[in-house]
């Protein structure tokens, strides 16, 4: 055949076992629970576990019962403790993994001994990490006891058992907090495209910024999602949780950064030594613009773990504490202890729709840039 060498129907013979594969049991099986989630599979007791269960079609019904139903308050709590636990998650392991590396950057004496001490904890399973860190944070001893070591009275903060929130806001300002976040994304992306020059790309960013702007401004606060208000926001049971996860994922971001420090020339450095700039000119100018790649591949990676994560919180605080339960612990329960297929399917897609948003446009910066190259 015209066009096709032997080495390439080799590659193709050698590729297409894979891709039936990951065909059929991974985009055939998230297709099968987009579509489960859009019927009534399990809202009937008697039906969920039949032999031949009646099955019917209901679109978006349970996404509706997600965001709106009066059942589902715990649902929404979980949307909104997974976003504080995604935000502060990146932010730990970007800013503690960026110290460290800094510092070992600097060739101490036993480098070798404390990359491997930061890096151990990545090893470890989060089970394993959950397991440790539950015996550390327990109400009664642990971490509540090291202030006696100083003659002090024990701490007394529920690190898995708080019941306290901050930051908390109303679910029905949702559309509208949501509308102005977008916005200003898409007035930034307008003001990077305008340098640009993109003109095209301007003017798409600037009228739906605008027009997102005035839906917000007449129309959004008039939208109620819930008959009555629905108060949620970060509960401090949280903390423990994120600094277990830091303390995992940490070292996996130094390593990221260290590489990219030993990576930058040193010509780079001496020449901006040379220009007049001290040590603080030259991360700022120099060397963190240079890393911004590595910034950007890190928060995509620990976004995507934060926004699936299970198995950690499942061993700290078990499966039935609300208050630092997630989407992905409700999605097991609805699913496999409430037998409610179609609910649980609907969770699972949305978590996938939350990664996708993650991951979608960083692929596609990343293809832009490849077909740039070439």
């Amino acid at each position: 055949m015209k066009g096709l060498s032997k080495d390439r129907l080799w590659s193709i013979a050698v590729l297409t076992p894979s891709i039936i594969l990951i065909a059929v049991f991974v985009y055939g099986f998230i297709a099968r629970s987009v579509y489960v989630s859009m019927t009534d599979w399990g809202n009937d007791p008697a039906q969920a576990l039949a032999l031949d269960p009646i099955i019917r079609w209901v679109g978006l019904a349970n996404y509706q019962e997600l965001f709106t139903g009066f059942l589902q308050g715990r649902f929404r709590q979980e949307l909104v403790s997974t976003i504080f636990f995604t935000v502060f998650f990146i932010l730990g392991c970007l800013g503690l993994g960026l110290g460290l590396a800094l510092v070992l950057d600097r060739n101490p004496k036993g480098e070798g001994l404390w990359r491997t001490i930061f890096l151990f904890p990545m090893s470890l399973s989060f089970i394993v990490t959950g397991t440790i860190w539950r015996w550390m944070l327990q109400p009664a001893g642990g971490v509540n006891m090291a202030p006696t070591l100083a003659g002090a009275p024990p701490s007394t903060f529920g690190w898995l058992s708080s019941t306290d929130s901050v930051l908390k806001f109303d679910w029905n300002v949702l559309p509208l907090l949501t509308a102005g976040v977008v916005g200003v994304v898409l007035t930034v992306l307008a003001v990077r495209a305008a340098q640009s020059g993109d003109r095209r790309r301007t003017l798409v960013a600037g009228v739906c910024a605008a027009l997102l702007f005035v839906w917000a401004l007449f129309v959004g606060p008039n939208v109620k999602m819930l008959p009555a208000p629905e108060l949620h926001g970060f509960n401090l049971a949280l903390i423990g949780i994120i600094i277990a996860a830091v303390w995992q994922m940490s070292g996996y971001t130094m390593a990221l950064y260290l590489a990219g420090l030993r990576g930058i020339p040193e010509e780079l450095r001496e020449a901006a030594k040379v220009d007049g700039a001290n040590d603080y000119g030259m991360y700022r100018h120099v060397i963190f613009p240079l890393l911004s790649p590595i910034t950007l591949s890190a928060m995509i990676i620990l976004g995507h773990i934060s926004l699936k994560i299970f198995d950690l919180v499942y061993a700290m605080a078990g499966p039935d504490n609300i208050n630092t339960s997630v989407p992905a612990l409700n999605m097991y329960l609805t699913s496999f202890r409430q037998n409610q297929f179609a609910l649980g399917a609907a969770i699972g897609t949305v978590l996938l729709i939350l990664v996708a948003f993650i991951i979608v446009p960083y692929l596609a910066s990343q293809f832009r840039t490849e077909e740039g190259h070439a």
